[in-house]
């Protein structure tokens, strides 16, 4: 379980001295919750986020233990070093809107083509509960060949999901490597 200190101020004069010590600058926030304004060691977060195994983890802000999702980050344009981190509550029963990963399966007829599988759209926004929502959404590329795409309107549907953006936006493609 991630474990992290609460913020008492939230000037810019302790966000740098925070940063400064290694930690992370977080805000966690829910429908119907108060804001928490929270930084976690960048390190153990970094790790954390790798490790999991589902879309939401559990943390542990002062006397708060939460489940969580990432919905969104900021990170420093030069070094790629994560600067915020926006969490949301994963409260069970809630529908409302995710970030779910993109995965493929199997392995593409324009590779043998000398192409090359690209995924335009690598995370999908769905709405749906907390208990709904898959880990990931399998795209299987087995037959698709040079300048053939799949679509979100191409994709399967999961039960109690939906796809939030349009359907004629491409998800993958097989392009020609150069």
């Amino acid at each position: 379980m991630l474990e992290g200190i609460v913020r008492e101020s939230t000037g810019p004069k302790n966000t740098k001295a925070l940063r400064r010590d290694g930690y992370l600058i977080a805000n966690i926030y829910g429908k119907g919750l108060e804001n928490i304004h929270a930084a976690f060691k960048m390190n153990e977060y970094i790790r954390a986020v790798r490790n999991k195994e589902t879309l939401a983890f559990d943390i542990k802000v002062g006397e708060d233990k939460l489940k969580v999702v990432v919905q969104s980050y900021e990170s420093q344009p030069l070094t790629g070093t994560l600067l915020h981190v926006d969490l949301m509550v994963a409260q069970k029963g809630v529908s409302t809107h995710y970030m779910i990963p993109v995965e493929t399966t199997g392995e593409a007829i324009g590779i043998k083509n000398k192409g090359m599988v690209f995924i335009a759209k690598p995370r999908l926004r769905v709405k749906s509960t907390i208990e709904n929502v898959p880990n990931s959404i399998v795209v299987d590329v087995t037959d698709l060949d040079v300048g053939d795409a799949k679509l979100i309107r191409d994709l399967d549907s999961i039960k109690d999901v939906t796809f939030t953006d349009d359907g004629r936006v491409s998800v993958l493609s097989v392009i020609k490597a150069k």
